[in-house]
């Protein structure tokens, strides 16, 4: 009886990071039988994001946007109005959009932007949990291989160095920095913590460098999975291949963390990698079984593309099946063991 109750219950499955990596996995694990949770980066500082917070000195509102929409089961039409951007021409309201006033009017009503989001998640129909990582926002810091050190996410891609480390502090005063509420116990309830996929120095390591987000992910009992990219990008990852990925994340927590690694191995075809309007993105990111196999107990690889248009990205109902049917079995296997 024990047994038949356990296998109903859903698997918690948490996902951390940002940028437009994030939303085209979750919006497909929305689909499945998972309690979600996803937790997202605080610390852009670039675009109408980096306006806003200026303006309000506020957490940048585009990143948990984004992840709103992909949960939201709102019609699809109020999805579109919330994600509509005014044109660069329209002065004061130049590449703004109207979900992320939404965000930044909301949070200034109620004082925080934790409160801000779960009223905006009920409001639309969120299937799952988003929480901030940080309930303010952060300055993320870097330094290169050379010892030049850089600080703000959309600045520091574009020195062109190889990053050595990064690190996050408040903006305001010298005290360390808080996770949001409820991410750490969201981690240590998990059955799967996944990472990615995102920008590996600036949309996944901005979370994990939260002193309380970078021990849970140690201690909890659920399996992490690392995303890997699909592509080297500009001013990070040139270079690397997903073992070398994998290694960054050890080398910033100082242990082996991670329990398993997806990784992309069909082959991104070479007019995609011409493309002049992805010229952020450089080549594909090499596949290193040997170098994972040192870094990781499991290594999930498979033809994870998804090509459309011009762009190259994963394929969110692939990756959130074996995400799912990976979750679900070692949900299983600890009851077994239990």
């Amino acid at each position: 009886m024990k047994q038949e109750t356990f296998r109903k219950r859903k698997p918690k499955i948490v996902v951390i990071g940002g940028g437009t990596g994030l939303p085209v996995i979750l919006k497909s694990l929305k689909e499945k039988d998972a309690d979600i949770t996803a937790i997202v980066t605080v610390a852009d500082d670039g675009g109408s994001s980096g306006v806003l917070r200026r303006s309000f000195n506020a957490v940048p509102p585009g990143d948990l946007r984004n992840v709103l929409t992909a949960l939201s089961e709102i019609p699809e039409l109020q999805r579109e109005i919330f994600q509509y951007r005014f044109r660069s021409d329209d002065q004061s309201l130049s590449g703004h959009t109207i979900g992320n006033l939404i965000i930044s009017a909301m949070a200034d009503m109620r004082g925080n932007i934790y409160e801000a989001i779960q009223l905006l998640a009920k409001m639309m129909h969120v299937k799952g949990h988003v929480y901030p990582a940080a309930e303010e926002p952060l300055n993320l810091h870097a330094r290169y291989m050379d010892g030049t050190t850089q600080c703000g996410e959309s600045q520091i891609p574009k020195k062109g160095k190889m990053i050595d480390v990064v690190s996050v502090t408040c903006v305001e005063e010298e005290r360390p920095v808080q996770a949001s509420r409820k991410v750490v116990s969201a981690i240590m309830n998990a059955d799967m913590v996944v990472l990615g996929p995102g920008s590996l120095f600036t949309s996944i390591l901005p979370n994990i460098m939260i002193p309380a987000i970078g021990k849970a992910l140690i201690e909890t009992e659920g399996k992490v999975v690392y995303i890997s990219n699909i592509m080297t990008q500009l001013g990070e990852t040139e270079g690397l291949n997903d073992a070398d990925h994998v290694k960054v994340l050890h080398k910033h927590l100082g242990t082996k963390f991670v329990d398993i690694a997806l990784t992309n191995i069909g082959d991104v075809p070479q007019d995609y990698i011409e493309q002049e309007e992805n010229e952020e993105y450089l080549l594909q990111v090499e596949h290193d079984f040997k170098g994972l196999k040192e870094e990781v107990p499991m290594i999930i690889s498979d033809d994870f593309l998804l090509l459309t248009g011009n762009k190259v990205y994963h394929n969110g109902e692939k990756v959130a099946e074996e995400i799912f049917r990976t979750a679900f079995n070692s949900q299983r296997k600890m009851k077994e063991y239990l």
